[in-house]
């Protein structure tokens, strides 16, 4: 770094370095009071043979002699004595002389010996012929300069060996084009390319093919260039062509002007933490798979237990009901049995599809607190007279979108829940209220509080609790904590299921032996409901006028089955065993006053039928039916009519009607 070395310009006016000189150097008054004023420079003139002939203010300053102790003596005497040694002195004076003008950097010594660094200028003085008469030397104090730029130079250095010495970091700049300009051996360790063979190169050389063919390194710059830094792992390559997993960072440098300038690059080689990663990955997979083949196992022996009791009571009841010399009233008892059991097997179902998610909902806006009133008498009479129960619901309470029939049973499982919590006796508090946020429970935990309107209903019992351990598998189906044969593990598993499906939640608090609040949220109504539809009766269910109907029923033990009900009841009933064989007997020409068709079937499905139905016959009638069936549970049978399975004879009649 150069400083203003700049000096007076002094030239022929100067007289000589003897006594006509020095006198003619003293009389010019004015320009005496101007050198002498200047006290950051050392200005002073020189004889032809080097000896000082003035000295001022500023010279006197920061060299410590006075006028009359350094004029006369040679110039060389403010030089090391390693300088006059090698003859620099001689050689300035020289240098002006032939060449007019000598400038350099270098040590000077004061009176008390010690040494400066001084920036020297030394000018030829010469007069109006042009003769050489003297010089004129200016010099300036630079030390601070200099040891300003050498603490630069040695912090400059410092930062080159740090960045030199980092092996685990690939460290390198780039120009505004994405140049390599310069790496460290980092980068050498990394990639196998030496500073020889790199710098000059694109920084795209690392990327894969298909990154490059993506246009990634490019990207990578107008990103850093428009958020000031770029971050970003992925596959590089080394010079061998091996590939290594990347992390980047890219961010530009601007200088004083803020003109872009480049890049700074980082890279670090983490193949090892990614592979680290990956096979926890893979580890995880495979305890996840296991953990879902385990609940697999539990769901399908307590699928397989409980059925089996179920249909052990159907088909001994079936067999009674072959006996000849059965009594009318025995035969009429078995059948309510087998109907109720059918009935049961039918819950089961609905609570395994429910915690699924697949059980199709029929949501509708109803009032929670005329729900629960409407239950009071039931939970009076399910829970025994040991228990007290407090039902505290406010009258302004929001009404809920939600299927009012899955509400109840939700609601009266937890009620049970709470009941056989408390063998003893106990109180059940049952509240309600509005809430503004669904908490960040399982599948919400990584995304916060889910904000909203909800109605939060909480069923608090004072009974044993719930141990820790068991907290996180309450709602699993199956996994129940009560005795064997005490209950089917369901119960919970339905509620999860229904508030899930419902766009709520279920939470849980529990102390062991203070006992357990259940808090169910469901989705606030948008709009009022509208006015209650009036069921026919069964008995008027099944006086009806005769329909033409279409059956498509693949499974051909329940398409027999249901052709037959329906036309020991009068109806006519076709039956096709898939959409496709349906489809030709309406472009028979047969007409039908409904369609009846199972969801889940082989080739076409039923709701493509539906709706090459609606678009070919707009004016025919379809009624989809199924049990199962993640389309409608997700899209609620796409505008068309649903029967869900097990229905009995008065439903599917009721739906004809």
């Amino acid at each position: 770094m150069q400083e203003d070395t700049a000096e007076p310009n002094i030239k022929a006016d100067v007289p000589a370095a003897d006594v006509p000189v020095a006198n003619a150097l003293t009389s010019s008054g004015r320009f005496e009071l101007l050198v002498h004023a200047i006290t950051d420079y050392a200005i002073y003139l020189l004889d032809l043979d080097g000896s000082i002939v003035s000295w001022n203010t500023g010279a006197e300053r920061f060299k410590g002699y006075s006028a009359e102790e350094i004029i006369g003596k040679h110039f060389s005497c403010l030089y090391t004595q390693e300088e006059r040694a090698a003859g620099i002195p001689e050689h300035a004076l020289a240098t002006v002389a032939t060449q007019g003008r000598y400038e350099t950097e270098g040590l000077r010594v004061r009176k008390d010996g010690s040494r400066f660094w001084a920036s020297i200028v030394i000018d030829p003085v010469v007069d109006e012929s042009g003769t050489l008469i003297g010089y004129a030397k200016v010099t300036r104090d630079i030390t601070d300069k200099k040891a300003a730029e050498q603490a630069l130079f040695e912090s400059e250095q410092r930062f080159r060996l740090l960045v030199q010495g980092v092996r685990d970091y690939a460290i390198y700049m780039l120009d505004p084009k994405g140049r390599i300009t310069d790496w460290n051996s980092g980068a050498v360790a990394i990639t196998g390319y030496t500073a020889g063979e790199i710098v000059g190169r694109h920084f795209s050389c690392f990327y894969t093919q298909e990154d490059r063919d993506r246009g990634e390194p490019e990207r990578g710059l107008a990103i850093a260039l428009q958020r000031h830094t770029f971050q970003h792992e992925g596959w590089r390559i080394r010079k061998n062509g091996t590939r290594f997993w990347a992390n980047v960072v890219i961010d530009p440098i601007y200088n004083e002007a803020n003109r872009l300038i480049g890049f700074a690059k980082i890279t670090r080689d983490i193949t090892e933490r990614k592979r680290a990663q990956d096979e926890v990955d893979r580890q995880r997979d495979i305890l996840s798979h296991a953990q879902k083949l385990e609940a697999i196992g539990r769901i399908t022996g307590g699928v397989a237990h409980d059925f089996n009791n179920l249909l052990t009571i159907i088909r001994s009841a079936a067999d009674l009901l072959g006996m000849n010399n059965l009594a009318a009233e025995k035969r009429a008892r078995y059948v309510e049995i087998i109907a109720e059991t059918a009935e049961r097997a039918a819950l089961m179902t609905k609570q395994l599809l429910a915690f699924a998610r697949e059980q199709p909902l029929h949501p509708e806006v109803f009032s929670i607190a005329s729900c629960i009133q409407a239950l009071t008498h039931v939970i009076e009479m399910t829970v025994g007279a040991k228990i007290q129960v407090n039902i505290d619901l406010p009258t302004d309470l929001k009404d809920v979108h939600a299927d009012a029939g899955q509400f109840e049973a939700a609601f009266l499982n937890l009620v049970i829940n709470s009941r056989d919590a408390m063998p003893a006796g106990g109180t059940l508090q049952i509240s309600a209220c509005y809430s503004d946020r669904l908490p960040s429970l399982h599948e919400h935990a990584d995304t916060g509080d889910i904000f909203g309107h909800f109605i939060a209903v909480t069923i608090k019992d004072t009974g044993c609790g719930i141990e820790p351990s068991a907290i996180d598998q309450i709602f699993e189906p199956f996994f129940t904590t009560k005795e064997l044969n005490k209950g089917t593990g369901l119960g919970l598993s339905q509620v999860y299921g229904f508030a899930k499906q419902s766009g709520g939640e279920v939470v849980v608090e529990s102390q062991v032996g203070e006992g357990t609040a259940f808090t169910l949220y469901l989705p606030c109504a948008q709009e009022q409901p509208s006015a209650d539809s009036v069921e026919s009766s069964s008995e008027e269910s099944r006086h009806v006028r005769s329909r033409n109907l279409l059956l498509v029923e693949d499974n051909e033990m329940v398409g027999g089955f249901t052709q037959s009900a329906l036309s020991d009841v009068g109806h006519n009933v076709s039956w096709a065993l898939n959409a496709e064989a349906a489809l030709e007997m309406l472009d028979a020409g047969q007409e039908f006053d409904l369609v009846l068709s199972d969801v889940v079937m082989p080739g076409m499905s039923s709701i493509e039928l539906a709706q090459e139905i609606q678009r070919r016959w707009p004016d025919l009638r379809v009624v989809l039916s199924s049990g199962y069936s993640p389309a409608l549970a997700q899209k609620g049978g796409h505008g068309f009519e649903l029967l869900q399975k097990p229905y009995t004879l008065d439903q599917l009649l009721a739906v004809i009607q």
